[in-house]
């Protein structure tokens, strides 16, 4: 037994022996090829190029399939990513669907509310609002109508939903509007269904105070407030807000306009109260001259 494994491993040396020395014989016949500088050589060497490289292709099947298998991988990666970003869309997408049915919603009801007509006899004049321009009015604004277009102090202003404010001072091409937010503002107001009667004063804040009110038991959170009209300040029966109530139990108006987006005014002509100069155009006739009664003496003499 011994003396059979040592003939294989004798045979084995033997073999390995050979198979090396061809292999040097190869290389060595290879490096010969590549190194001699002869034409024909050079012509056996193209040959056997051409004979050898074409028939490698089954040795790049691998490489080809590797590349395949990374660039599928690098394809996956990206639709994965554009999958997430198509995802992060359809989020803000929901998001923005929500905003715009809330959009559609409060558009209806400012649709609705704007079925309110004025007194068709008051006409108005469409101003854009500049800026504050820094007056002694802490709440004021700036329009781009003045005594060119007819513009006449005294006169209310409305932002198409609600009233704003009044005309304070009136410039060629330029007015001044006192907001009912500002603290020199005082103006009658009527409280509807109630019919109360109260001063609408502003605090220098959004939401003005109702002062002098009749019976303030009688109104309630969320009474519609228009303007009463009273003393030809403002014409009547135009919307103000609705009330609400203070954590001091103080009664605020919620006003109608939107003074965070004041973009455009109307400015409502209205005409001025008569003024009275002249009493006996009441109480009596203008036509007859006033009598005039002259005392006369006791002895009826003129001197």
């Amino acid at each position: 037994m011994a003396r059979d494994r040592y003939q294989e491993l004798e045979y084995g040396r033997s073999i390995r022996r050979v198979l090396i020395g061809v292999l040097v014989f190869v290389l060595l016949v290879v490096f010969l090829l590549w190194r001699i500088d002869n034409p024909r050589v050079e012509r056996f060497r193209n040959a056997l190029v051409d004979q050898v490289i074409p028939s490698m292709d089954w040795a790049l099947v691998p490489v080809a399939g590797a590349a395949r298998m990374i660039g599928d991988f690098q394809s996956y990666a990206n639709i994965y990513e554009q999958n997430q970003e198509l995802r992060r869309d359809l989020q803000r997408l929901k998001g923005w669907r929500e905003a715009a049915i809330q959009l559609e919603q409060e558009n209806a009801k400012l649709l609705d509310l704007n079925k309110v007509r004025i007194d068709p006899k008051l006409t108005f004049i469409t101003g854009v609002v500049l800026t504050d321009s820094g007056s002694p009015f802490r709440q004021s604004a700036l329009i781009n109508v003045g005594r060119s277009d007819g513009i006449i102090e005294g006169w209310a202003t409305m932002d198409g939903l609600g009233l704003v404010g009044r005309i304070a001072g009136v410039g060629e091409s330029t007015s001044r509007v006192i907001l009912l937010t500002d603290s020199n503002s005082r103006i009658p107001v009527k409280i509807l269904p109630s019919g109360q009667k109260a001063i609408m004063s502003g605090v220098n804040s959004l939401y003005p105070a109702i002062d002098f009110l009749e019976n303030p038991e009688l109104v309630h959170p969320g009474d519609r407030v228009v303007s009463a009209g009273d003393g030809g300040v403002f014409p009547p029966d135009l919307l103000v807000g609705q009330l609400i109530m203070a954590n001091n139990r103080r009664i605020l108006v919620q006003l109608a306009a939107d003074y965070q987006r004041l973009e455009f005014l109307r400015i409502l002509r209205s005409s001025r109260p008569e003024m009275i100069g002249d009493t006996n155009i009441i109480i009596g006739n203008p036509t007859l001259p006033p009598t005039v009664l002259v005392p006369t003496g006791g002895d009826g003499s003129d001197g």
